[in-house]
């Protein structure tokens, strides 16, 4: 490429996405650091979810028990550690660990005659990975760009994780029976391993090129300590983070049963075809994510209302559960698997998180770790054991907890309609407290 051109290309690139020339590689490498980190963990998932078929409903709920404390306890470590160690070290150190763990994974699992010991505890580890993947990344912009430059470049940065979702499962969908399962542990390993000189990269690049040695972030929210407890008093005082509450804990039962289904119908398959099978979901459901993000979401909530758009995947679900207690094939539960994850990406997750906007700053950082964290994972826990109880518990079959399942979907509708419209009234009277801030500050003065 030519001096002259060069400028040009420069010149053209910061007009479309708003990347001055001073940041454009750290741009890039932060595109590339996240892309990878998304494409590893959704090589792991597939492999992670195909071996709970092997296992019993009540062996999945006590993992799911134990997912919940051990989260609980790694996030508090995680939130000491980042009060003493500098960003520059610690990002390196925590994705170092994790390659690690996976490598010591790959060696373990085939040296051993019954290695379902190991097997579950990578199923649980990958669970603690997904709480630090991304969190551990975003965390680590924040500490790399300022404010203004924030603005303009994480909306590109984020589109290299909804990239890295849709690359990631591509790789056990197509070639989980070639690799073996072994193999694509090694393989999220070395795409760690390769995440750590980028982030080394990047941080140089905040010194030379970014010039924001005085960009530090702020990480107050992370340190859970009393900001943890004292949430909960943000939480069951207010009646709408309760509502907030209530629909995060019915969305992960009602995923809760569809995942237990889904378990339990791919136990004919074999595990290779399994991960197969859970990366093509993975793959459609990341692809449907990711148009749905730029030409559906925004008209659904602008032109249909909030209450809609918190109620529309409850109410298909409600339908979904009806259909597969009458169809219990694989196929069915497929389906509703893609519509409920697809449906909360690109449309109720986004929905959900603008609820946020009218509640107080305050309640907001001491409710969210609750919400998050305590309701969602222990919702995990809970609803685990529940479906347990139905299956090997009561005797339920899969018809009858499909049932069930519709029921939960059924209130699930419901307090999503009565935080829609809950919303909407907030809406219509900042309008009209706006409109009428507005006719007294144009009103002529009388003299």
């Amino acid at each position: 490429m030519s001096r002259k051109s060069s400028p040009l290309l420069l010149s053209a690139i910061e007009k479309m996405s708003q990347i001055k020339p001073n940041e454009l590689k750290a741009a890039i490498a932060s595109f590339m650091m996240v892309f990878i980190l998304m494409a590893s963990y959704f090589i792991l998932r597939p492999v992670r979810d195909a071996m709970a078929s092997d296992w019993s409903d009540t062996e999945v709920s006590m993992l799911w028990n134990l997912q919940f404390f051990i989260s609980a306890a790694i996030v508090s470590i995680y939130g000491f550690a980042i009060s003493r160690i500098r960003f520059k070290l610690l990002v390196p150190v925590v994705y170092s660990f994790f390659a690690a763990s996976f490598v010591a994974f790959y060696f373990l699992v085939p040296q051993l005659s019954d290695p379902i010991l190991v097997e579950k505890s990578f199923y649980v580890w990958v669970s603690a990975f997904s709480l630090f993947h991304l969190s551990v990344f975003w965390s680590f912009m924040a500490d790399t760009f300022s404010s203004e430059q924030s603005k303009r470049l994480f909306s590109v940065v984020g589109a290299g994780a909804s990239l890295g979702a849709i690359a990631g499962p591509a790789i056990p969908a197509l070639f989980s029976e070639q690799l073996g399962q072994d193999n694509l542990m090694l393989i999220a390993a070395a795409c760690l391993i390769c995440v750590v000189p980028i982030s080394l990269y990047i941080y140089r690049l905040k010194i030379t090129e970014l010039h924001n040695q005085d960009v530090k972030a702020d990480l107050s929210a992370v340190a859970l300590g009393g900001a943890w407890w004292s949430g909960f008093r943000s939480v069951i005082s207010s009646p709408k983070l309760l509502g907030i509450s209530a629909f995060i804990l019915l969305y992960v039962f009602i995923g809760s049963f569809v995942y237990f289904e889904q378990k339990n119908l791919l136990a004919e398959f074999s595990r290779a075809e399994r991960t197969q099978i859970l990366g093509s979901i993975d793959w459609i459901v990341n692809t449907l994510t990711f148009v749905m993000a730029f030409f559906v979401t925004g008209r659904i909530v602008k032109n249909l209302g909030m209450a809609f758009s918190l109620a529309l995947v409850p109410v298909l679900l409600v339908f979904g559960m009806l259909i597969l207690a009458f169809a219990p094939i694989v196929i069915v539960v497929l389906a509703i698997q893609i519509v409920r994850r697809s449906g909360n990406y690109a449309v109720m997750r986004p929905a959900r998180e603008m609820l946020f906007t009218h509640v107080s700053k305050e309640e907001r950082f001491k409710a969210k770790p609750v919400i998050d964290i305590v309701v969602y994972r222990g919702g995990d826990a809970v609803s685990g054991s529940l479906f347990a109880l139905l299956t090997e518990g009561v005797g339920l079959g899969l018809i009858a907890v499909s049932l069930v399942g519709a029921g939960i979907a059924s209130i699930w509708a419901w307090v999503a309609v009565y935080l829609g419209r809950g919303y909407q009234r907030e809406e219509a009277l900042e309008t009209t407290d706006n409109q009428l801030t507005d006719n007294q500050l144009n009103k002529p003065q009388s003299t």
